[in-house]
């Protein structure tokens, strides 16, 4: 079935057909959540909510045959959303009063709970630290294999600037990976 089937069957009532959007469209909301928050974990949660907001409002997609874009669209404001809220939730070391420690206010990233080698972390911690641009098309390529013309159109910019982004971006992360080792 195609995107606008499953669009129309959900709106018709099924939940099964929602079910199967989910599942299409999870890894690629999930890499454009990681793109802009920088954390697996974080991105994870913004996928469900970006699929529930998703589910809910889906009676306002005008054209079923860009649910993909849509769905994309809610992700970025769903990331933008939490950086917001991080943001104002910042507490300063000036902050902090004479019964705090700073040791409560620490969190660690224990990375993937399967125990992820170390050059995957490195690797992870470059894409992350990538200009956002670049960094966006690494994550949504490597996700999932999506198409040069599949992130293009996602994206709203040419193959071409996709391929360059990919391009100047696999540089960096070369030059960055053999400078720690």
């Amino acid at each position: 079935m195609t995107d606008a089937e499953l669009v129309r069957a959900t709106l018709a009532g099924s939940r099964d057909a929602y079910a199967e959007i989910a599942r299409r469209w999870a890894p690629r909301v999930t890499a454009i959540c990681h793109s802009r928050v920088r954390r697996s974990d974080v991105a994870d949660d913004l996928a469900q909510e970006t699929l529930l907001r998703g589910y809910r409002a889906l009676h306002t997609l005008s054209d079923p045959n860009k649910l993909g874009t849509w769905l994309m669209g809610i992700g970025h404001r769903a990331s933008l959303d939490w950086l917001k809220a991080r943001e104002r939730s910042t507490l300063l070391f000036s902050g902090l009063g004479p019964d705090q420690s700073i040791e409560t206010l620490i969190t660690r990233d224990e990375g993937d709970p399967a125990g992820e080698a170390d050059e995957r972390r490195q690797l992870m911690t470059e894409v992350e630290a990538l200009p956002e641009n670049l960094r966006q098309v690494v994550m949504m390529y490597y996700y999932e294999d999506v198409s040069y013309r599949e992130l293009a159109e996602i994206l709203g910019i040419s193959p071409a600037t996709v391929n360059a982004r990919l391009t100047k971006a696999r540089a960096i992360l070369r030059g960055r990976l053999t400078n720690t080792e």
